[in-house]
């Protein structure tokens, strides 16, 4: 396996670019993608989450840009979130060159949009919705985009964006360069693949249905009554910074401020946020401002923040996959990270599927008690002890909970 980016026939500008961001070595799925990519190949690549896909595909479409002046190129994801991720992981790499780019997602001002397309871009990053409504109102033009990427496209699909991807298709040239990049490769990317690639490379790195091993993965059997508390005593317990995630916006805003009257520093990231909030919400995660972000799946893909140390799935996702990219959040880059899930009777169905994705060859035997072979009973908790009522109003005083620099700890 190649172990420097000197090897993978990047042109020296990219190289100096890499330096200056402080990359070391290639992961794998980059030392696998990169050199096919660069001989103008066609790439099908599914790899676990968190292994560094954007640079796999970002490094190649810079390295064409730089070579070729006339030349432009799209990235397509399926949410705000990762659009904006992936174009802030290749500022750097941008870094002295001419390239201007574009951030085209729903939820921004279409005024701000039109200025960056002014300014002629070379990369365009986007959603496929807002892409076609620059499209339509002729403000884009992709007749000369000849190197496109659809990143996390089994969510694309998922999300029903499979029309509007072909709508937008229609107006690149068709002779192109097109990367597929997915943490999953199901049937319909493979039919995907199929109709919008010539003859692609097929790159798979590690199992996609499994997260890395650097994740401690816990199951905790519990009574839908008893979670709130279990949740509470979990990020006591716990050190650093914690995404707890929720299955509706409501119960993410509602749990933000239960968790706040508990004086943990929280937000919510949720659907019904507009965009200027969402950035405003993750950047302030991001500096680490408050310890615990309580989401929906909206940031269960493209939310790269290092120092995330613990994943809580309060309620399980319906759809199996999202699963795996929820505690794909924590681990990052070769980190360590910890994940637990709460399972209530009524999570039996769910989590079956959840498990069966994981671990095909394994058998689900039902259990017969509330609790895991293993684990062990806890004593009942209660909010006086922490001087707080049911409803998370104060009782009195209690010992401060601060956080800094990504640690919890009691004071005095």
């Amino acid at each position: 396996m190649t172990t420097t980016f000197d090897a993978l026939g990047l042109p020296a500008p990219v190289l100096a670019a890499i330096a200056r961001a402080g990359f070391k070595t290639p992961t794998p799925v980059q030392a696998a993608a990169i050199p096919l990519a660069l001989q103008g190949l066609d790439v099908l690549g599914s790899a676990q989450t968190g292994t560094g896909k954007t640079a796999a595909f970002g490094l190649p479409m810079i390295a064409k840009l730089l070579t070729e002046p006339q030349s432009a190129g799209l990235i397509m994801t399926p949410t705000r979130e990762l659009a904006a991720q992936v174009l802030a992981a290749l500022e750097p790499l941008l870094a002295g060159s001419q390239i201007r780019t574009a951030l085209l997602i729903g939820g921004d001002s279409m005024h701000k949009q039109l200025q960056q397309l002014r300014r002629r871009p070379r990369i365009i990053v986007g959603t496929p919705g807002r892409i076609n409504d620059h499209l339509e109102q002729r403000t884009l033009n992709l007749s000369a985009t000849n190197f496109l990427v659809l990143d996390e496209t089994d969510r694309m699909l998922d999300m029903g964006f499979g029309v509007q991807i072909d709508r937008v298709l229609k107006h690149m040239p068709q002779q192109r360069q097109t990367l597929l990049f997915s943490a999953t490769i199901p049937a319909e990317i493979e039919k995907l693949a199929n109709r919008y690639q010539n003859n692609p490379q097929r790159v798979s790195i590690g199992s996609t249905v499994q997260p890395v091993a650097a994740i401690k993965q816990e199951v905790m059997h519990i009574k839908e009554g008893d979670k709130y508390d279990e949740l509470i005593r979990q990020l006591y317990d716990r050190k650093g910074s914690v995404l707890v995630f929720m299955k509706t916006k409501f119960g993410a805003k509602r749990m933000a401020e239960k968790l706040g009257k508990m004086d943990f520093k929280t937000d919510a990231i949720h659907g019904n946020l507009n965009q200027n909030k969402r950035d405003r919400v993750i950047r302030a995660f991001r500096e680490k401002k408050y310890r615990v972000l309580v989401a929906t799946d909206v940031a269960a893909r493209g939310l790269d923040i290092p120092h995330i140390e613990h994943v809580i799935n309060y309620d399980l996702p319906q759809c199996p996959e999202d699963y795996i990219h929820r505690i794909g959040r924590t681990a990052r880059n070769g980190a360590e990270g910890s994940a637990i899930a709460f399972i209530t009777p009524s999570d039996g169905r769910t989590w079956h599927a959840i498990h069966k994705l994981m671990n095909p060859d394994a058998e689900v035997k039902p259990s017969s008690s509330n609790r895991p072979q293993g684990q062990k009973k806890r004593k009942n908790f209660s909010r006086k002890k922490f001087g707080y009522k049911k409803d998370g109003t104060k009782l009195g005083t209690r010992p401060e909970r601060k956080f800094a620099g990504g640690q919890a700890r009691a004071a005095g």
